[in-house]
């Protein structure tokens, strides 16, 4: 379903969550200081506003409440971020997301109307970390509590046998979603999620596994 979203900054954390809104279907408004900014933006937002998001009178004349999502793309300057999310609350935002460049920051944010904090460098870090410290991973995803769906290569032990003959749930404790063929070329072959009991496993081919990320690091 389409969502109204109000972005507020617009440097490059901002615009890419613009576009990416905007191939999602979204109605996005952008508010910006920079004009500039605001028209490199343009092609992506279904409207767009120059202001002050520190100020609660240019904030209410947006109509905030009207918005099912709020994100604050501010980020480097503290004060104006805290500010914005502090008025976006006080107004009556229905969910207010803001960006943090630092723990601290987290902190304030969530004290002072924030309803979720997104850290990108800290989250793409870890991505970074756990992506490129083995050969095996194509791509990882942290959920909650401690559980992750990662992207491997099939295991060379696997190779020729059957998930059910494997044990893999109950003897590794996790769940394998989808399985992705050998790679040929530039083609990269599609995420085929119908896996069962009878699937045999190929040297080549990449799964999407489900489970706690200790686990799946122990698989490695």
């Amino acid at each position: 379903m389409s969502k109204n979203v109000l972005i507020i900054g617009a440097g490059r954390f901002g615009r890419y969550a613009t576009i990416q809104l905007h191939a999602l279907g979204h109605q996005i408004m952008v508010i910006d200081r920079h004009e500039d900014k605001i028209n490199r933006i343009l092609a992506y937002a279904s409207d767009a506003g120059i202001g002050d998001s520190t100020d609660p009178s240019f904030l209410k004349t947006i109509g905030v409440r009207n918005y099912d999502l709020c994100i604050v793309a501010i980020g480097d300057d503290l004060l104006s971020s805290l500010q914005t999310t502090f008025a976006l609350d006080e107004l009556g935002a229905r969910r207010i997301i803001a960006r943090a460049t630092s723990g601290r920051q987290e902190k304030f944010l969530l004290r002072n109307g924030a309803d979720a904090v997104v850290f990108p460098e800290r989250e793409l870090g870890f991505w970074t970390a756990i992506r490129y410290s083995s050969d095996n991973i194509s791509d990882y995803v942290y959920l909650s509590d401690g559980y992750a769906i990662f992207e491997l290569r099939v295991p060379d032990r696997w190779n020729g046998h059957k998930i059910g003959d494997l044990n893999v749930r109950r003897k590794y404790h996790i769940n394998i979603l989808g399985v992705r063929g050998e790679a040929h070329g530039s083609e990269r072959p599609e995420m085929k999620m119908d896996v069962h009991s009878d699937t045999v496993f190929h040297q080549g081919q990449t799964i999407l596994v489900l489970g706690k990320a200790e686990e799946i690091q122990k698989l490695l």
